[in-house]
């Protein structure tokens, strides 16, 4: 059938094959919000904004509403949120966030994926200084919005810095500004499109294009696994 149909063959399976991957993380999320807060995104916040980040990655509403019934089913999971850190190749730092109902299959594959890289594990603590937590919430930039307007009204939510690229408005703030950040968003009319904690490298390292691309065959492994929610690294 030629090759333009065998590269839409491969970017449809590359597409469904991050898809699988990504809506159970997305789906245990929802169902960790609506277990803590409650199944009614009105009132708990948490579970509004998950929903949200789903909804900004295509995530069916069928796959939203099973998700949130999971919370109160009777076979619930109880997830624990866990973080590792660890050195990779060429000393690239990894900050490592999982929600687990196994800690010990968590670690245990974390470790792995870190030993054949030629890496190591690392105590807890070891990059407090090396990161710092943002609150990280994203909105799309409309000819309708004043940025300037907005930036004014959000700094006493707690907002440090405001961008906007490729169409999308991102505004930064400290990991205790979170809740209020967010709120005053949603307050301002502004429709959040995805709202996250990052931790953001404090000394961001430059890599060679050899070194990035195993430094990334490393993230990739990590990120496909179930338990594995987030992976940040302290790349430029």
């Amino acid at each position: 059938m030629g090759r333009a149909f065998e590269y839409r063959r491969a970017s449809k399976e590359k597409r469904w094959d991050k898809m699988s991957k990504l809506f159970p993380k997305l789906a245990k999320s929802i169902t960790m919000a609506a277990k803590e807060g409650g199944d009614d995104p009105d009132s708990n916040s948490k579970l509004r904004l998950a929903i949200a980040n789903a909804k900004s990655e295509n995530m069916p509403k069928d796959n939203i509403k099973k998700a949130i019934e999971r919370a109160s089913g009777k076979d619930a999971a109880n997830y624990a949120e866990m973080t590792y850190e660890a050195k990779g190749p060429h000393g690239v730092l990894f900050y490592i966030e999982c929600a687990t109902d196994n800690t010990n299959r968590s670690i245990t594959n974390v470790k792995t994926i870190i030993n054949k890289s030629g890496g190591q594990m690392m105590n807890s603590g070891s990059f407090d200084f090396m990161f710092s937590r943002k609150a990280v919430v994203e909105f799309l930039a409309t000819e309708e919005i004043d940025l300037e307007e907005v930036e004014l009204a959000l700094i006493d939510a707690g907002l440090e810095e405001l961008s906007e690229e490729d169409g999308t408005v991102y505004c930064y703030g400290e990991y205790a500004s979170f809740s209020s950040l967010t709120k005053a968003c949603e307050e301002h009319g502004l429709e959040i499109t995805k709202a996250s904690l990052q931790r953001v490298p404090t000394n961001p390292t430059e890599f060679t294009e050899e070194q990035l691309a195993e430094i990334e065959e490393v993230i990739d492994k990590l990120e496909d696994d179930e338990d594995v929610q987030a992976v940040f690294a302290n790349i430029a």
